[in-house]
């Protein structure tokens, strides 16, 4: 095991591209699914996704060209190795209703803590989470073992998965 860097996940945020790109998608849904109700009844998602502004033809290509341009650095990343293993939250679980995180002495709010999982939302790697460990505080430490396009027989032993 060695640290590696994929230079497309510096370049390319993938959480912001979700957003660009799911935004004109899923808007209509959380309008239909949350009409008649307060802004106070809603879900933070929903709330968000329903005050995000609407994603500009522009910036849905490029949001779609970012996607390629991740898909290409971990197509570059798998020629040299089978398995990415990565955290799935930057920090240990947390406690429910818990909205913004100090992160190397940043305020984030909790939408951040998807960013190691999301990349392969956008991009369709295979991934499964794992439990790795347990925080001092007895939180759930996870990581994610993520493979490469149609390989998932090297994260996903008998072990781990079933057939359905």
């Amino acid at each position: 095991m060695e640290p590696v860097r994929i230079p497309a996940l510096e370049r390319d945020f993938a959480l912001d591209v979700f957003k660009r790109l799911h935004v004109m998608e899923m808007k209509p849904g959380f309008a239909e699914a949350t009409a008649g109700r307060s802004p106070g009844e809603l879900y933070k998602m929903a709330k968000t996704m329903l005050g995000l502004p609407d994603t500009s033809m522009k910036d849905y290509i490029d949001a779609e060209q970012a996607v390629e341009r991740l898909r290409d650095g971990y197509a570059e990343y798998f020629k040299n190795f089978d398995v990415l293993l990565t955290h799935v939250l930057p920090i240990p679980a947390h406690k429910h209703g818990v909205t913004e995180f100090v992160i190397n002495g940043q305020k984030v709010d909790a939408t951040y803590l998807q960013g190691a999982t999301v990349p392969l939302n956008v991009t369709g790697l295979p991934g499964i989470s794992m439990r790795f460990g347990t925080s001092k505080e007895g939180m759930p430490i996870n990581v994610q073992l993520v493979g490469s396009w149609l390989a998932e027989s090297t994260i996903c032993t008998s072990r781990h998965c079933s057939k359905a």
